[in-house]
């Protein structure tokens, strides 16, 4: 693998990256932004032009066939936003959420199945039996006659067990190249242990149907029950979750005090956590970092103070030739758009650019522009096209 190299673009302060082995309803006014510090900012490859703002965004994706943009609001609101004329409205029949800490309205993705039947799947943070726990349903998005609403709401998993407490949910939702199987992230609600107990779903990334059964095929099928759901585990609050253009699963990962993770997902992996990480437990206990031979899968990347990665694209378009194959991480304590040059397997240069603010979101436009979404603060919806 080749050596890293950090870019400076307004540079987050103070980060150290290490390279693993490879094992509101208020509308802003458009116009163009630059760079939220000056220092370089000729260098910087792309313009930003700010379309709109919300208040405690979290996730965002476009519709097949119209380009228009769904945006999820913590709180458990749904927003459609027009691709013609950047209008929005609110989405009636969406779930209710537990809008606490980390927890509310999650994620949003089209079915693969979308363009024949409308239908999308969404996260979110529910109350029952038990306390509190992730869940991913799916819904006809319906957008004739009046409002746009969801029907037929239906639950097709849910995180177990559910637990006290409102943190690391990650619940991201990635579909498989061919739309045969939902993969979801599940976070260790902040607990650990569980990570290493592939009995619980708690760390894990899961594969399953459409349907949200247990897919065939998957590492441990044949032990039944949540066992038979994991496609990886030792995860800790795995946020980011998507396939590269060559089919590759990516996730990024939030660590404990430093030891944030970009990790290629891999069936039968397990990544470590709490075992190994590249960071240190709060109040400043000490973690074995991840070694070869220690039988744990090493990320690609880590970063070491954190950035807080809180999402993940791997860019597929052509507006930005470059950049195709490349990671895109949000990083939110780090306020940055995080870019990592991506070849096949391994992982190599990395770019950080200021952006003065939380970002909780980036997703790849129809057009091949990058759309990045701040977080509550910030919320501005930004759109990142090539520098003249």
């Amino acid at each position: 693998m080749k050596p890293a190299t950090v870019l400076r673009r307004g540079l987050v302060a103070g980060l150290v990256l290490a390279l693993a082995p490879a094992c509101s309803s208020d509308t802003a006014s458009s116009g163009a932004l630059g760079p939220s510090t000056a220092e370089d900012d000729a260098a910087w490859p792309f313009e930003v032009e700010q379309v709109d703002r919300f208040g405690e965004p979290w996730a965002m994706a476009f519709l097949p066939g119209s380009g228009d943009l769904l945006v999820t609001e913590r709180s458990g609101t749904l927003h459609l936003r027009d691709a013609a004329s950047g209008e929005r409205v609110e989405v009636e029949g969406t779930p209710t959420v537990v809008d606490a800490g980390q927890g509310g309205l999650g994620d949003v993705v089209p079915a693969p199945t979308y363009e024949d039947d409308g239908v999308v799947y969404l996260s979110w943070a529910e109350a029952g039996d038990g306390g509190v726990g992730a869940a991913v349903g799916r819904a006809r998005l319906e957008t004739g006659g009046g409002a746009p609403r969801l029907e037929d709401l239906e639950v097709v998993w849910r995180q177990t067990p559910r637990t006290d407490g409102d943190g690391h949910f990650s619940h991201r939702i990635a579909f498989s190249p061919d739309g045969r199987h939902l993969f979801v992230s599940s976070g260790d609600r902040q607990l650990g242990d569980p990570a290493q107990d592939t009995g619980n779903t708690l760390g894990t990334i899961v594969r399953l149907t459409l349907d949200g059964d247990p897919a065939p095929g998957n590492p441990m099928a044949d032990e039944g029950g949540a066992t038979a759901e994991i496609w990886s585990w030792g995860h800790r609050n795995p946020l980011g979750l998507d396939f590269a253009p060559d089919g590759r699963l990516w996730s990024s990962e939030m660590g404990p005090e430093g030891g944030d993770e970009l990790n290629r997902v891999e069936p039968g992996a397990n990544y470590g956590w709490p075992e190994v990480s590249d960071g240190s437990d709060y109040g400043g206990g000490e973690i074995p970092d991840h070694a070869e031979g220690d039988g744990y899968a090493a990320p690609a990347v880590s970063w070491n103070p954190s950035i807080s990665p809180g999402s993940l694209m791997v860019y597929g378009g052509d507006l930005f030739e470059d950049w195709r194959g490349d990671a895109f991480l949000g990083a939110l304590s780090g306020e940055a758009l995080v870019r990592v040059d991506l070849d096949g397997e391994t992982a190599g240069e990395v770019e950080v650019y200021d952006m003065g603010e939380r970002v909780r979101a980036v997703e790849e436009g129809p057009d091949g522009a990058v759309w990045v979404l701040e977080d509550e603060g910030g919320g501005r919806l930004l759109r990142l096209t090539p520098a003249d």
